[in-house]
């Protein structure tokens, strides 16, 4: 008789958030070590989003909610950039009522719904044992959700802003650093050229690793970060002093688009907000570029200087992993099956002083991850600290636990 083999189990992954270089290869090593152990693996489409809009009828078409993955489709995708199962900020325990699938309209007709129950019935339709959320706080919060229902989940980090607590690493921060010192590189050219202060956004809504570290590394002077309120005199004062030092006569700093002016607030595109309550921000390099330009004479002898202002926005979070963010999701993809294979749950995959381990993912909702001010920041001189390097992470600044 013919030899059959039998699934041991079905695996059901998806990214959730903001994309971020580095995704596809955590599913290439989640699908492939998933395959050759013997596994069937399904790819969620849209984050949360898939999960939410299924409708668990045989003849209905739900191609654009979830797919099979072999070895064919996550091998191609695995050396390039973004998510090629796509991803949204959908959060099926607030679901607006004008976001309710058709098909549930009639059930669900608060102005927020909890989808829940609609989310648990489609993973157990699909088959799936195992749920794997690739997500920063606000996706894997909800895998937190889920766990306590009673699913089989393992998370993984991800997050440019590198803010997820527990772990020193997100996957996306290393290409996101990557890419702000190459680009802030390219544009000091046409700073010094006109002899300007150039002022750079980048991203990091509540955490300043990014811009702390490209500023650590030589690629700005200064560096305003969200949890530290910054005086704008003294950073204007400070950006004048060093462009006065520079034989090219400009000076250059990063902004984290969470930086907040001294009695100000954070500085937002407009009033909406997403699921997870958050309002998308942007706009404070824009108030810092023009506040420099005005105080400049104060400091320069009476003299404006002009500013080059450039948000990076999603230039950073574009492209191939770097070497690092094509790593640490391989290894992130294979812990997260190892645990899965030990029939360990409710934990998430981390790198912790240079080693993976993992801890229970309670700790995404108990904890917060920032820059530790004290530490790290000289508020002072408005850029990081260097010092006491000796036994430090690779990325130096986390969150102790």
């Amino acid at each position: 008789m013919a030899k059959v083999n039998k699934i041991k189990g079905v695996i059901g992954i998806l990214t959730g958030g903001g994309d971020v270089p580095g995704l596809n290869p955590a599913i290439r090593a989640v699908t492939i070590r998933a395959l050759r152990e013997g596994y069937k693996v399904i790819g969620l489409r849209k984050g949360w989003g898939g999960v939410v809009d299924m409708q668990r009828k045989p003849k209905v078409d739900e191609g654009e909610h979830y797919i099979e993955l072999n070895e064919d489709i996550v091998n191609k995708a695995g050396r390039t950039g973004g998510t090629f199962l796509h991803s949204t900020r959908t959060r099926p325990s607030h679901i607006p009522k004008e976001r309710v699938p058709d098909h549930l309209k009639e059930q669900y007709t608060d102005e927020v719904n909890d989808l829940t129950p609609e989310v648990l019935k489609n993973l157990e339709y699909l088959g799936i044992d195992y749920l794997i959320p690739i997500g920063g706080d606000d996706t894997i919060s909800y895998g937190v959700r889920l766990y306590q229902e009673g699913v089989n989940v393992v998370a993984i980090p991800k997050t440019m802003d590198n803010d997820v607590p527990g772990t020193d690493y997100c996957i996306g921060f290393s290409t996101c650093i990557t890419r702000t010192i190459m680009m802030t590189n390219i544009l000091r050219t046409s700073a010094g050229s006109h002899e300007r202060f150039l002022v750079l956004e980048v991203f990091g809504r509540y955490a300043g690793f990014t811009a702390m570290l490209p500023t650590m590394a030589g690629a700005a002077n200064r560096c305003v970060i969200p949890e530290h309120k910054f005086d704008i005199e003294h950073l204007t004062e400070l950006l004048t002093e060093d462009r006065k030092k520079n034989p090219s006569n400009y000076s250059v700093v990063l902004v984290s688009e969470g930086a907040m002016f001294k009695g100000g607030e954070m500085v937002f595109e407009n009033s909406q907000k997403d699921m997870y309550g958050h309002a998308k921000l942007g706009g404070i390099g824009d108030l810092v570029s023009q506040r420099v330009k005005e105080i400049s004479p104060k400091f320069n002898k009476g003299r404006k200087v002009n500013v080059i202002n450039q948000k990076l926005g999603y230039l950073v979070r574009g492209g191939d992993p770097d070497s690092i963010d094509s790593i640490v999701p391989m290894a992130y993809g294979n812990l997260a099956l190892d645990l899965i294979l030990q029939g360990v749950h409710g934990r998430l995959v981390v790198l912790q002083n240079g080693r993976y381990d993992n801890l229970p993912i309670e700790v995404v909702t108990s904890n917060t991850k920032k820059v530790n001010v004290d530490k790290h920041y000289n508020i002072e001189r408005l850029r990081p600290y260097y010092k006491s390097f000796e036994m430090k992470p690779l990325f130096l600044m986390t969150s102790e636990f």
